[in-house]
């Protein structure tokens, strides 16, 4: 459907031309006085000088034109040239009537669909996760959705971090807590065990117990690096407990982003860009692309535009180790070739901008891109206390991502049990929906690459700019439609009526708020900014709530009236769900 705003637009265009005027003079805006006028156009003002008449003459002229359009109420010339305008409530109901029938809800899905991949998530594996991976997993999961719902295809890839030192300390460590295991027994030729040789809780102690050791023991981190080396070089015992230690953490990676309702479509890793690695430094050097620096392979990225030092993208270390640059650049190789993107979208922490400004200007000056192909870096900001600093336990120490959801589902558990009686069980799986919308709401409220405080009081306020707020708009919403379907007789899902023009001012509000969901869905498409959608659906539930305490819905005698705001909350309803869907959580039936 078209946006409304433009279908205004275009009827004040048309008058500017009646005019004489040139119709892109029309360009109409939404007011941001709306104690005088719903939508205003300063064309005329703009048009001055190039007809050379006063702003309040020509646009006394467009309103005349406008007299008697069905689409506006009113149309008023004011001083020095603004053209005030309030829309019909007859015009305002057909669209949003068009808007209820439409499945999309009046977004239109794009002509020319892209390919996307975002890399969000980035998890180490053998570590659990922490706070500290919380932003880039939500922030991904809802651009992927706002992506999916504009009709583009996308991919989300979590990225996993498998690679490198990291498995050649807990290889030493396995080592020698069990010497016995066949995995370092170079003369076994025989079938290694199915399972593991450890669980998920003994894993993640055995990483930090190595990296301790090996800052200590200059024997022992040797022996992790020749460990490394020997993993990367293929010997069967290493990579045989290497994908044990893969398939124990990603198991208990997909059940901690499952309770974060985060869902990936690739669950890649470093190690998969590790055989493009050879063949792309060679051909680096081939073409004359990269050079040797001090024994170290590397590619000029600055440009004479930098107003700031861009150091050169080192691709191969001087003893031939690869880097980060190197693994992106070659998983960028992996997944031109096998899914062919139009866009890479990364979701980091911002002060990797530098990295990445180096790994996209090497990508493309060595044309492992398309130059048509996109590749957007968008960075985020620190997850802090309320103290400033990065958010930490009572203790101290980082969070894992398990406890605070747990502290905050437990919170939210007991706000609901003192608030009224409820069934135990339904209150704990009430509590899980609600204290999700605590986190996601209060993360995704703000501007990505900002900086905020968790503030756990605030988010899980039932009152206030909060996820639970968002919730208890929704479930007041279902309660009113439940009633009056039982009233009324009619089946689940049903709204027999169509939407009238609006009978006071506060319904008003809520329709035009209403009106707005195609552009704020374009506009968060556009900026890849979630934080558009949670501004959006705060404003309608305010003017939800406004309309709610102002109006006696149920009790209203007239049916037909009656069945018009039916209609209207359930519109209001489809487009709070579908929002907080893009925000990547859900509503329950009760509260």
């Amino acid at each position: 459907m078209e946006k409304f705003l433009d279908l205004i637009g275009k009827e004040v265009s048309a008058a500017f031309e009646a005019c004489g005027y040139d119709a892109s003079y029309g360009k109409t805006g939404i007011s941001n006085r709306p104690d005088l006028c719903e939508y205003q156009c300063n064309g005329a003002m703009a048009a001055k000088k190039k007809y050379q008449k006063a702003p309040i003459q020509i646009a006394k002229e467009v309103v005349e034109k406008l007299a008697g359009n069905p689409v506006f109420s009113s149309a008023e010339a004011v001083n020095p040239g603004f053209i005030n305008l309030r829309v019909s409530g007859s015009y305002l109901a057909g669209y949003l009537d068009r808007m209820a029938a439409d499945q999309k809800l009046s977004v239109e899905k794009a002509d020319r669909p892209k390919t996307i991949i975002i890399d969000y998530g980035g998890a180490n594996v053998a570590k659990p996760l922490h706070v500290g991976h919380l932003r880039s997993a939500i922030i991904g999961e809802s651009v992927k959705r706002i992506c999916r719902a504009a009709g583009h295809r996308v991919i989300g890839d979590v990225h996993l971090g498998d690679w490198g030192l990291q498995m050649g300390l807990i290889i030493t460590e396995v080592k020698h807590r069990k010497p016995e295991l066949p995995y370092f027994d170079e003369s076994f030729t025989g079938e290694y065990p199915a399972e593991a040789p450890f669980t998920i809780s003994e894993l993640e102690e055995i990483y930090p117990t190595a990296s301790e050791k090996s800052k200590k023991d200059e024997a022992y981190k040797a022996e992790a690096l020749e460990a490394t080396a020997r993993l990367q070089d293929g010997a069967r015992g290493y990579r045989a407990l290497w994908q044990h230690i893969l398939n124990v953490s990603v198991a208990d990676l997909k059940k901690n982003y499952g309770n974060l309702n985060v869902e990936f479509d690739l669950w890649k890793k470093e190690s998969d860009a590790q055989p493009y690695i050879a063949d792309m430094a060679e051909y680096m050097k081939r073409e004359g692309y990269a050079y040797q620096d001090q024994g170290a392979l590397i590619v000029d990225v600055k440009e004479e535009s930098d107003t700031k030092e861009v150091p050169p993208c080192m691709i191969l270390k001087s003893d031939g180790a690869a880097l980060y640059t190197t693994t992106d650049l070659a998983t960028i190789i992996d997944r031109v070739k096998n899914y062919d993107p139009d866009e890479i979208i990364y979701v980091v922490d911002k002060r990797q901008e530098m990295h990445f400004t180096q790994v996209f200007r090497c990508a493309r000056k060595t044309k492992l891109v398309k130059d048509d192909m996109e590749l957007k870096f968008l960075g985020f900001g620190t997850m802090n206390g309320k103290d400033g600093k990065p958010f930490k336990t009572r203790e101290g120490g980082v969070m894992r991502l398990e406890r605070l959801i747990g502290e905050i589902n437990e919170e939210m558990y007991k706000k609901i049990m003192d608030n009224h009686e409820a069934d135990p069980d339904e209150a704990r799986q009430t509590a899980a929906m609600v204290g999700l919308s605590a986190i996601k709401y209060g993360d995704l409220s703000n501007q990505a690459s900002k900086d905020y405080v968790f503030d756990v009081d605030k988010f899980t306020s039932f009152e206030g700019n909060t996820g639970p707020y968002i919730l208890y708009t929704i479930v007041r919403i279902k309660s009113i439609l439940t009633k009056y379907r039982a009233s009324s007789g009619i089946g689940e899902g049903t709204i027999p009526a169509a939407l009238l023009a609006p009978a006071n001012e506060s319904e008003k509000a809520l329709m035009l708020e209403l009106a707005k969901f195609n552009s704020v869905m374009e506009q968060a498409f556009e900026e890849l900014a979630p934080h558009r959608i949670c501004s959006y659906i705060y404003d309608l539930s305010n003017a939800l709530n406004r309309f709610y305490h102002e109006t006696k819905i149920l009790s209203h005698e007239d049916e037909t009236q009656k069945a018009g705001w039916i209609a209207l909350l359930d519109l209001t309803r489809r487009v709070l769900e579908t929002g907080i869907d893009l925000l990547g959580f859900s509503a329950p039936e009760r509260m």
